[in-house]
């Protein structure tokens, strides 16, 4: 598709051509191959390359041409060229300042001119810029074409992984099936060919081999790509499925759409899930899920911090937004989480004073999440519901809205027997308290209307109460610290009440319908006619 559009570009005798890309080498060969392939282009032509070190270069005898190391000078010889050509200028976009600022007028005016020159001399010419950054004075906007230059597919990377094994032959690579290659390929898209081949070669000269293992060193490379955005944050994490307590519904389709992005799921004709918005009590465990998640899926997990898009420069902050778009799909298929998405959209429906910036960035956000045909899954968490635009939440966003709950019965045993095995790993320590059901239940049963952040302090604090006294943790300890807890579900009882009302309507609920029918929260206990089962927040759906 790329080739024909570019080949048809320079048929039609389009003056400017603008390519966006880091990767010149490539683009470059890309071109060399279109112009002098007669079934392309019809009539082949020659190649030129600028640079402001060598100025104008004809590719084929590798010669400068004396005198034309300045642009202005460069472009008197591209009008007075009389040979069917393509001239490849890199890094020209200097000149063009940054909106308007810092712009050489004359050399606009001279590519202006040039114009009419292009389109109507009798040597088919062409002019390509090359750059890694889209700078185009206002001046110049209807002349020139902008053509998207993608990042390698995965047939050009498994060529390249398999030509450097063939290069390497001292590279032991007998362990290395194809399903391995594949996947080691397909963890190095988003990469540029030169990044990929920088991975490959440190795994090579690692341990002098290359196998499955060396997973990790391609997603270390891909770390320091989303690290040099300044945007996204690249999220390392060693948590897995098993470290959250409850939210059997939530995990289960989770788990149930894993691996749908992969070539067995085309078979069956369905899309890459678009992403969630997790909502409910705050310290419930949506931000633990969306950590975990990483794990499940085995894709890199992306933070995106909204407060870093916004900028005091005009433009910056959607040039920001559209980077670390970019970026998240550059590095396709992977997770973008979007924590307390509601207080980076704050401005959105107040009519603040920022020039509407907030609503173009949340405009900009919400075309992207509808129309993304990358497999980048984004999920969002959330705890006041209230302050996000009803745009967000319509179907078609996200794939569903989940929410989270205080705990129930079930889940707080689970939750306490977590993070009692966690911590209780010496003898001396856990020789009074053995991590036991009975023990997780009566602890459960104490800690009615508890959220899950509230059960790890209580585990801690009650730690900290044996380690001053220098004891073993007793049971004691853990009902003491309980007794003196007042949790969220009393101080905060009239906003999880309305949390809960707007969920049993437009959220499904978290935790699996059986837990819910256990549920009897001391946030309740004002109506006993209740049936308490219903007055959790969220459908009861199974997944």
């Amino acid at each position: 598709m790329l080739v024909k559009k570019l080949s048809n570009l320079i048929r039609a005798r389009f003056p400017y051509i603008y390519i966006t890309t880091y990767e010149e080498e490539r683009v470059t060969n890309l071109l060399k191959k279109i112009v002098r392939e007669p079934k392309l282009v019809k009539v082949p032509r020659d190649v030129y390359i600028w640079t402001q070190t060598n100025g104008l270069v004809n590719d084929e005898t590798e010669k400068p041409i004396p005198g034309t190391v300045t642009p202005s000078k460069a472009l008197e010889y591209v009008e007075k060229c009389d040979k069917d050509a393509v001239f490849l200028f890199y890094d020209l976009h200097v000149y063009f300042g940054v909106n308007n600022r810092g712009c050489d007028y004359e050399l606009v005016r001279r590519l202006r001119d040039l114009v009419s020159v292009l389109k109507t001399s009798q040597a088919r010419k062409n002019v390509f810029f090359i750059s890694p950054d889209l700078i185009i004075p206002d001046t110049l906007q209807k002349d020139i074409t902008i053509c998207n230059f993608p990042l390698p597919s995965l047939k050009e990377i498994s060529t390249k992984l398999n030509t450097m094994i063939t290069q390497n032959v001292k590279v032991k690579s007998d362990t290395l099936t194809e399903e391995d290659k594949e996947r080691l390929c397909k963890a190095a898209l988003g990469l540029t060919l030169q990044e990929a081949e920088n991975a490959f070669a440190l795994a090579m000269v690692n341990d002098g081999t290359i196998s499955i293992d060396d997973l990790k060193i391609i997603m270390d490379e891909k770390m320091q790509v989303i690290k040099k955005t300044g945007i996204l944050e690249f999220v390392t994490t060693n948590l897995s499925i098993d470290d959250i307590g409850g939210l059997d519904n939530l995990k289960s389709w989770l788990k149930k759409r894993n691996n749908s992005w992969s070539e067995n799921a085309k078979k069956y004709c369905i899309p890459a899930p678009k992403g969630v918005l997790i909502t409910g009590v705050p310290g419930c465990g949506k931000s633990l899920t969306a950590k975990a998640m990483s794990a499940i899926w085995q894709l890199p997990l992306l933070r995106l911090d909204l407060g870093k898009i916004f900028s005091g420069l005009v433009g910056s902050s959607e040039e920001n937004m559209r980077r670390a778009i970019a970026t998240a799909e550059a590095v396709a298929p992977s997770i973008l989480w979007v924590d307390e998405i509601e207080k980076g959209l704050s401005g959105v429906n107040s009519g603040g004073g920022d020039s509407g910036v907030t609503s173009r960035i949340f405009g900009q956000f919400l075309t992207w999440m509808q129309e993304k045909e990358a497999p980048v899954f984004v999920i969002a968490t959330a705890n006041n519901i209230n302050n996000l635009p009803p745009e967000l939440m319509r179907k078609g966003r996200f794939d569903e809205i989940f929410f989270v709950d205080i705990p129930t019965f079930n889940e707080r045993v689970e939750i306490f027997r977590l993070h009692l095995q966690k911590r209780l790993k010496d003898k001396d320590v856990a020789q009074k308290v053995q991590v036991t059901d009975e023990l997780c239940q009566k602890l459960a049963s104490l800690t009615e209307g508890f959220i899950g952040a509230e059960i790890e302090q209580v585990v801690i604090s009650a730690l900290y109460e044996a380690f001053f006294e220098k004891r073993a943790l007793e049971l004691k300890d853990l009902e003491k610290t309980i007794k003196n807890t007042v949790p969220l579900s009393t101080t905060q009882r009239e906003q999880i009440l309305s949390l809960r009302a707007w969920a049993n309507v437009r959220a499904v609920a978290a935790t699996k319908k059986e837990d819910m029918t256990h549920y009897n929260n001391n946030i309740d206990k004002d109506d006993e006619q209740k049936d308490v089962s219903k007055t959790r927040g969220g459908r009861s759906l199974d997944f």
